[in-house]
């Protein structure tokens, strides 16, 4: 919750201020008047960086810190304090239609990306958010659909690429809209408290 679609809750009696969030899967997303998911607002100019699906086909992990950089100090420079990405989710259906903010279709790959990206990002002192944990493989009915998931199916694949990235302490984890074996992913005990805070010590947001 927050002000706005875009600013965090400040908390002014401790010195705490709010702080602009953008999206930034290939380029600074800063909608300075209004907030919407959908494109109708205007955004400010920004530089536009080959989505992540093109910058996989590199195999180039210094490549892509060297985009997660320039991707964070131009944030920094617009009074942005954390980019909403990467996003590393599984590309299970050519149909999913954010396929192409996501870097491949393995794990190993997409999640050795992401941390480079992380790295980039984070060492000019804008945060990242890895992003969306865990299993959101549709647009279609994303805030309702159930992702059912095999335990095996779950490590191997969907989350292998986050337990990667998750090594370069990320400022925040974004949870995934939809529901992972029944229960939503922002409310998933498993998911959150036992897999990535106890199982893969991360102790950021």
């Amino acid at each position: 919750a927050g002000p706005d679609g875009w600013h965090t809750a400040g908390v002014p009696r401790l010195g705490v201020p709010a702080i602009m969030m953008c999206d930034g899967p290939n380029g600074l997303r800063k909608q300075s008047k209004g907030a919407d998911m959908l494109g109708f607002t205007k955004s400010e100019p920004a530089t536009c960086f080959p989505t992540e699906s093109a910058l996989a086909c590199s195999f180039d992990p210094d490549l892509i810190e060297s985009v997660g950089q320039a991707l964070g100090e131009e944030a920094s420079d617009a009074g942005v304090s954390m980019l909403l990405g990467p996003g590393i989710n599984m590309k299970r259906s050519p149909l999913c239609g954010r396929n192409f903010e996501y870097y491949a279709e393995d794990p190993y790959l997409s999640g050795t990306l992401a941390a480079a990206h992380i790295r980039g990002a984070q060492s000019v002192g804008v945060g990242s958010s890895l992003k969306h944990f865990a299993g959101n493989s549709q647009e279609k009915a994303r805030m309702t659909s159930d992702s059912v998931i095999s335990s095996r199916a779950l490590h191997e694949i969907y989350l292998r690429a986050f337990s990667i990235a998750v090594k370069q302490h990320p400022m925040s984890v974004m949870t995934a809209y939809n529901r992972l074996n029944g229960v939503y992913c922002s409310q998933n005990s498993n998911l959150i408290t036992r897999i990535l805070r106890e199982a893969w010590h991360y102790d950021g947001m």
